[in-house]
């Protein structure tokens, strides 16, 4: 008796810890007008906004969306001696070599570092104008620039920035989405190298945090999305499901026996 009475204490306590909880998650609602954004860096600000700049060995992917197929056919060497690469649809691809410039077809060398990526676009294009094509439209992507997203998304790795003013909202559209398991009020910006390292928390429950411009990601940016608490319980409570597994099946193989000896 005792034996069948601990047996079913055993199997109701392994029903309880084989249950999951369910997350339920809030995003983008109105709170009070608190600040969302935590610096916990030993600097006093998050860095701010600010627009990328090229530098040396960028890769450009550049087109005229006038007539796409001109710039890829009538390939270049740089400085360095890397063609350019790409196809008719995406773009020709070139690098920036070491002392700024970059060469592109008909108009040769240009300076493009220092200058932002709607600045080089306004440069080639008034250079393409000039010498060689009419009203050219191009359009200009740095393709080398990236954020690193870890924890609880969808899809996890590195995702290119390839538009100016990307926010966190839109990056963490691009990886899929947050797991059930995210903690929404808990995404962490991770930036800079060395000791010069900042790490702000985003509270995504809060609609302001869409448009707070610290959210505004940089290259080589990290996201980081932490478990929700719940995720953490449940993850807690399936490792001592792992242990208590064998005991149930132990007591239950020698309820099994002493019964069969009692008959």
């Amino acid at each position: 008796m005792r034996f069948r009475y601990s047996f079913y204490v055993l199997s109701v306590l392994f029903f309880c810890i084989s249950c999951s909880y369910r997350q339920s998650q809030a995003l983008f609602q109105n709170k009070s007008a608190t600040t969302v954004l935590h610096d916990t860096s030993a600097a006093s600000k998050f860095p701010v906004k600010s627009t990328y700049r090229i530098q040396p060995r960028d890769i450009l992917q550049i087109r005229n969306l006038q007539n796409i197929k001109y710039i890829v056919d009538d390939v270049a060497q740089s400085s360095s001696g890397v063609s350019g690469s790409g196809t008719a649809g995406q773009g020709q691809t070139f690098e920036v070599d070491e002392d700024g410039t970059v060469a592109l077809p008909a108009i040769g060398h240009i300076a493009v570092s220092g200058l932002t990526r709607v600045e080089a676009t306004r440069k080639i294009e008034g250079l393409y104008r000039k010498e060689l094509l009419k009203d050219p439209i191009i359009e200009l992507k740095i393709t080398n620039l990236k954020v690193t997203i870890l924890g609880e998304s969808v899809a996890q790795g590195n995702f290119p920035l390839l538009k100016d003013n990307t926010t966190l909202v839109e990056m963490i559209g691009q990886a899929g989405g947050l797991t059930k398991s995210a903690n929404e009020k808990n995404v962490k910006i991770i930036r800079g190298t060395g000791t010069n390292k900042s790490v702000t928390e985003i509270d995504l429950s809060d609609i302001s945090s869409i448009s707070d411009p610290r959210a505004i990601l940089q290259n080589g940016d990290i996201i980081y999305i932490a478990q929700n608490k719940r995720a953490i319980r449940s993850d807690k409570l399936q490792n001592i499901n792992t242990y208590a597994q064998p005991v149930t099946l132990l007591l239950s193989t020698a309820l099994i026996i002493y019964s069969l000896s009692r008959q």
